[in-house]
């Protein structure tokens, strides 16, 4: 099961909303949220099909990002758990000890 986007498509996406190679959930909602308020046609009266196109296009964007990330698989193997929750100080003593 994937996304049915392209490759470029997605990667227009990313860029119209000034994405990161990698972006959590709430980073991705609060690109959309800021680039909705800075382009929002009722703050552009003097140019106000730019603006409603811009809005267009940022909504598009967003729609394509988030149905590629219900795609994705969340992990919950054990491994991945401890790696992602350990602390360094942790990490270190499974390692080479208490000492």
């Amino acid at each position: 099961m994937g996304s049915n986007h392209s490759f470029e498509e997605m990667m227009k996406a990313k860029t119209l909303l000034g994405l990161r190679d990698s972006a959590s959930l709430p980073e991705i909602k609060a690109r959309y949220r800021n680039l909705m308020q800075k382009w929002h046609p009722d703050k552009h009266l003097d140019e106000v099909e730019t603006a409603t196109k811009m809005s267009g296009d940022i909504i598009e964007a967003y729609k394509t990002i988030m149905e590629y990330i219900k795609q994705y698989e969340y992990r919950f193997d054990e491994a991945f758990i401890k790696e992602k929750t350990i602390s360094p100080h942790e990490w270190w003593n499974e390692r080479f000890g208490g000492r």
